[in-house]
């Protein structure tokens, strides 16, 4: 893997059983994603601990599972297949993606409860900078309201799941290139546009966003482990 930091999350890390990683240069995605898929099976063989890795890539398009070639509109970066589900994403410099390699044969395996609280886990981030951020009914992703008072996406959530280990997870606009978004449809929803933290004059650093995170990962994970008793709404 990537260059990282390995004291700086660990420093801050809520549960000492997970590995917390940040990679201070842009890791490429598919280094990325060979990382994440050698994690994960490790993770199921019982030879490695559950990570958390934060991180930025070069400017790249994935395309999810259910990844509409028409959605491809401007293919000005590299396409990479995810496997992860969902369409296409863009993924560069200004944005902070967390890919979380979690066993869910221990914190309760329901995929839909694992997404609500990677969603709740990053609203309640986002409010810790004055940003209200939601959930919307029938839309993947973190929502907010734009500077013309519009719905806008500020945050992409796509996950994997393979022998109850996870995969992928979330990315949250900070400060990227917004104009980037362009080539693609972003997760197939036309009528919305995205944003960011500075764009709604919330500019935060990345390791400011990393404290916030990781200081709120003890409720997401605490979520998580009650899903067994059904608590996740």
């Amino acid at each position: 893997m990537a260059s990282t930091a390995p004291d700086s999350a660990a420093r801050f890390a809520p549960d000492p059983a997970i590995e917390w990683r940040v990679s201070q240069a842009a890791v490429p995605y598919a280094e990325a994603l060979a990382g994440m898929e050698a994690r994960n099976a490790a993770i199921a063989a019982g030879r490695a601990r559950e990570l958390v890795w934060l991180l930025e890539h070069p400017p790249v398009y994935t395309a999810g599972t259910s990844a509409d070639p028409a959605e491809l509109v401007d293919p000005r970066f590299e396409v990479v297949e995810a496997g992860r589900g969902g369409r296409y994403t863009y993924h560069g410099p200004g944005q902070r993606v967390g890919y979380l390699m979690l066993d869910l044969n221990t914190r309760g395996k329901d995929v839909r409860c694992f997404v609500h609280a990677i969603e709740g886990w990053v609203i309640a981030t986002l409010s810790d900078f004055g940003v209200d951020a939601w959930r919307s009914e029938g839309r993947v992703g973190i929502w907010t309201r734009d500077i013309d008072g519009r719905e806008a996406k500020i945050g992409a959530i796509g996950v994997r799941v393979r022998r109850w280990v996870t995969m992928h997870g979330f990315s949250v606009n900070l400060d990227p290139d917004l104009s980037h978004f362009s080539g693609i449809v972003p997760c197939g929803i036309e009528e919305f546009g995205v944003t960011s933290l500075a764009r709604l004059g919330r500019p935060v650093s990345l390791e400011d966003w990393d404290a916030a995170l990781i200081a709120r990962a003890r409720e997401f994970l605490d979520t998580l482990d009650r899903t067994g008793r059904n608590s996740c709404r």
